[in-house]
C-alpha cells in the first residue's frame, strides 16, 4: 500500500490512485467533476470545534495532533480508510489547507503506516 497526501486544488494525476477527500468541508471554488474525487470521507476529519481551535491558533500542531489522535481512536471512518488502504495499490488523501506540512492528512498518513 502507498499512502500519498496531497492539496485538493492541485491538478489530479494517473498515478495518484483511489483519491479521497478527507476534510470536513468541501473546498472552495471547486466543482465535484473538477475535483476528480472516489470517495469523500469527511467523517474522518477532525471535528468542527477541534478544527476551529486549531485554525483560531489557540494552540500548536503537536496538541491538534494529540487531540486529532484521541478523535480518531473514537472514529469508524478510521476502520473504512484502514480496508480502502490495504485493498488498493495507491491512494490519495485529498485536503484544502495551505499549510503542506501541518494539516490532519499529515497524521492520517502516518496512523495508516503506523508511523
Amino acid at each position: 500500500m502507498k499512502v500519498n497526501i496531497k492539496r485538493i486544488y492541485e491538478p489530479a494525476e494517473k498515478n495518484d490512485g483511489y483519491r479521497i477527500l478527507v476534510d470536513r468541508l468541501w473546498p472552495r471554488g471547486l466543482t465535484k467533476e473538477s475535483a476528480k474525487i472516489d470517495l469523500w470521507l469527511k467523517e474522518v476529519a477532525p471535528s468542527t470545534e477541534l478544527r476551529q481551535w486549531f485554525h483560531a491558533g489557540e494552540g500548536g500542531f503537536d496538541e491538534f495532533k494529540a487531540r486529532y489522535n484521541r478523535e480518531l481512536k473514537k472514529n469508524e471512518s478510521l476502520d473504512t480508510l484502514q480496508h480502502l488502504a490495504e485493498d488498493r495499490q495507491v491512494i490519495t488523501l485529498l485536503y484544502a489547507a495551505k499549510d503542506h506540512e501541518h494539516n490532519h492528512a499529515v497524521i492520517l498518513k502516518e496512523m495508516l503506516h503506523g508511523d
